[in-house]
């Protein structure tokens, strides 16, 4: 913690700064979310940071030099530990386990999702540190090297300071942020695809799907392509990840025919990228992401695990912007994801034709 001299007179403060500590309320969310790749983590995390911030006397807090920069310790440590717990907790949760999907800012107030009220505080600023693969690799990491290569690589914050929240030395800190860019750089894709062609893959994926066409969905698909899906025991997926472009295209087809016209898609930004809402009876049941390799798709996250949805669970589906050319779209007859969502007897059947 730096601290400075209590000053007197016209420069002593009765106020320790509210309007700038609260101001460093999003700041704190974005790096909370990177870390534990949860936005509810991430809400708690700040919650947490801010009673120990009032927890001081005002003495106390005026002695802060850097009330951000204490913040950010403190934040930065809590979520270290969580990282820790978090990996306990993995071992018992049910299925594979995704980050959090978020929206795209503008879609938390009046967008697809519909999350009308949310405080702008609380939304994620949108780079590459938040997609869904990125994400997926950072929870790779050990938390020590998660916590140093966010703090950074993606917040630019010297190793001296990162250092102070490991709790290691800058040294030790730079070999961490060091192997957790050799992680990032085995996971990338070949090339980046712009974000007007992906929504066009997407776009042509869905059109594929919704007509059941295995065909269509295989020549999308990266032959050793991978699909997961997200339900932590609440709700329907496959049991384990599917693999190869013939099998998830036929376990996508097969979904599509249970499901039958209760689902609506809608094409929406899902953390920085374009991906797809599947509304079933007006509530949204999943939310997909992808990664896109060349012109094809390498990976499919379905997260339908309700307590991973709030930022999306209000609204019913409307009018959303189109990534390519500001058209609105939206059609019926889609699945939910990797499960059907409808009656356990026809989930079963179709878990029975698919192989799942």
């Amino acid at each position: 913690m730096t601290t400075r001299a209590e000053s007197g007179g016209a420069e002593d403060r009765s106020d320790p700064g509210l309007a700038a500590i609260m101001s460093e309320r999003r700041r704190l969310i974005n790096l909370g979310y990177r870390l534990l790749g949860s936005l509810a983590d991430a809400e708690d995390v700040v919650q947490e940071t801010y009673a120990r911030w009032y927890a001081l006397s005002v003495r106390e807090q005026r002695a802060i030099e850097s009330p951000g920069a204490w913040l950010t310790t403190v934040a930065g440590r809590i979520c270290l530990n969580l990282l820790g717990s978090a990996r306990a907790r993995r071992e018992t949760y049910v299925g594979d386990w995704i980050p959090e999907p978020v929206p795209e800012p503008t879609e938390w107030i009046t967008g697809c999702s519909g999350a009308a009220g949310t405080d702008p505080a609380d939304r994620i600023t949108l780079d590459e540190s938040v997609t869904m693969a990125f994400l997926v690799v950072l929870d790779a990491m050990t938390p020590a090297e998660r916590v140093a290569f966010v703090l950074h690589d993606v917040f630019r914050y010297p190793f001296g300071e990162v250092a102070e929240i490991v709790g290691r030395t800058p040294a030790a800190c730079r070999q961490l942020a060091s192997s957790a860019r050799r992680r990032v750089r085995g996971a990338q894709a070949p090339a980046a695809v712009p974000s007007t062609e992906q929504a066009g893959i997407v776009r042509r994926f869905r059109t594929a799907w919704e007509a059941k066409d295995i065909e269509a969905l295989v020549g999308l698909l990266d032959p050793d392509a991978t699909a997961t899906a997200d339900g932590g025991g609440l709700a329907v997926t496959h049991a384990h990840p599917l693999v190869g472009a013939e099998r998830i295209a036929g376990a996508y087809a097969e979904i599509a025919r249970v499901a039958g016209d209760r689902t609506t898609f809608v094409e929406c930004t899902v953390n920085g990228l374009p991906g797809l809402v599947a509304y079933q009876d007006g509530t949204v049941a999943t939310v997909f992401a992808f990664e896109i390799a060349g012109d094809r798709i390498s990976r499919i996250w379905a997260v339908r695990n309700p307590q991973k949805l709030r930022p999306w669970l209000t609204g019913e589906p409307g009018r959303t912007e189109d990534p390519t050319d500001g058209a609105t779209d939206n059609s019926t007859g889609g699945p939910t994801d990797g499960s059907t969502g409808g009656s356990a007897d026809s989930e079963s059947a179709a878990g029975r034709e698919t192989g799942r």
